[in-house]
């Protein structure tokens, strides 16, 4: 089984529930994730076989309450999960991150009691995929300027506009969309087959190519009464669903720091140039510190924010400041694990050129590292930055 990087001794600091529950995630990602990631990378298909396996582990809306199908474990143990699988590959993660934090949380958040019974434990095993549309074409950092908007008619609300950049959105069987209704955004459920709904994938990627990422076209689709989310009030609700998502990806990013990390070491100990190993020269050393004590910094961050997050203390700023930094550093990390590796760093018999291109995404999408710079900077100064 995979060793982390853990040079602080994160690990006494966890629980038994916690150790236990990584440690089977890390196995997992070891015997089904490893062993084909890089063929469907490089297929661009997204590994749907192991949709119904990732449900089966309970990875599906972890934190969720078990009357409604989820585990209703910590917080801390969702970013941990998030973590391993992220070793992975991003596009399992960001996939088990939209299912969990950006459909599920939202239904359990905000949807009625008829609607978390019938959704909640379909997508908590697997049954069905959901994607969330908030971002649109013209209206990423900005969503508050989105045009998607819905109209109140007989017996529902008839939906018009387009999302983009929407992970899961062609194989979603629901799709968890924000639009405009009265001036107000509001949440609603759009299902796959309603008239006028399509999600055609978006091809030519060079990130993230091991998961499926679609836009969402919505022409006069009628939505029923029964599909609106009714505690959805204004642009507040969707952005509560990013800081779920912000807080696993914060998680997540410290497995592809580790995995790289753990590649440049190997290699390192193991390239001889000029009758020793490159391990045995300053530079390459300096490099490697440098890796360790930002993965270092990165997991004792995580686990306070985890911490804090479980004792219903956390601020949403404090979520910006880890997702910030340690999406910086883990691009920063595959970039260097990558020189150390020197040519065989782009080959994908090492899995580092991979995560440097997938880290390319997760450093914008949830809140660019500009935004979420601005989004601390008003917490610490009370001067808002945004124009």
């Amino acid at each position: 089984m995979f060793k982390g990087a853990d040079y602080f001794d994160v690990e006494s600091l966890l629980n038994e529930d916690e150790i236990m529950v990584r440690n089977s995630v890390r196995e997992f990602v070891d015997d089904r994730i490893i062993p084909i990631i890089e063929k469907h990378y490089r297929e661009e298909k997204f590994p749907a076989h192991l949709v119904r396996e990732l449900g089966k582990l309970g990875l599906l809306g972890i934190t969720i309450p078990e009357e409604y199908g989820g585990a209703g474990m910590s917080n801390v143990i969702y970013g941990l999960v998030m973590q391993e699988l992220e070793r992975g590959d991003s596009g399992i993660r960001s996939f088990v991150s939209v299912q969990s934090s950006l459909v599920m949380y939202p239904i359990y958040t905000f949807g009625s009691e008829e609607q978390k019974s019938y959704w909640l434990p379909k997508l908590a095993c697997g049954e069905l995929i959901g994607c969330f549309g908030l971002t649109e074409p013209d209206y990423g950092s900005n969503p508050g300027g989105m045009i998607t908007h819905s109209e109140r008619i007989e017996g529902g609300y008839k939906l018009n506009g387009a999302k983009m950049w929407i992970t899961n959105g062609t194989v979603a069987d629901v799709a968890v969309v924000w639009a405009k209704l009265n001036g107000e955004v509001r949440g609603f459920l759009v299902e796959k087959g309603m008239e006028g709904f399509t999600a055609p994938e978006m091809k030519g990627k060079h990130s993230l190519k091991a998961s499926v990422t679609s836009e969402l076209i919505f022409q006069d689709v009628i939505i029923p009464e029964k599909n609106i989310l009714p505690g959805s009030k204004g642009l507040k609700s969707p952005l509560m669903c990013l800081n779920q998502a912000r807080f696993g990806i914060a998680w997540g990013v410290v497995g592809s720091m580790m995995t790289c990390y753990d590649s440049a070491l190997n290699y390192a100990k193991s390239r001889v140039q000029f009758s020793k190993p490159i391990a045995a020269y300053q530079m390459t050393q300096e490099k490697l510190v440098y890796m360790l004590t930002e993965i270092t910094k990165a997991q004792l961050l995580n686990l306070q924010l985890g911490r804090l997050k479980d004792n219903n203390k956390l601020k949403h700023t404090q979520v910006s400041m880890a997702k910030r930094n340690n999406c910086e550093k883990a691009l920063e990390i595959a970039r260097i694990a990558r020189e150390i590796l020197g040519a065989n760093g782009i080959l994908d018999e090492y899995p580092v050129m991979r995560h440097s291109q997938n880290l390319e995404s997760v450093k914008t999408y949830e809140g660019t590292h500009e935004m979420h710079t601005l989004i601390i900077g008003e917490d610490i100064t009370g001067h808002a930055a945004f124009d």
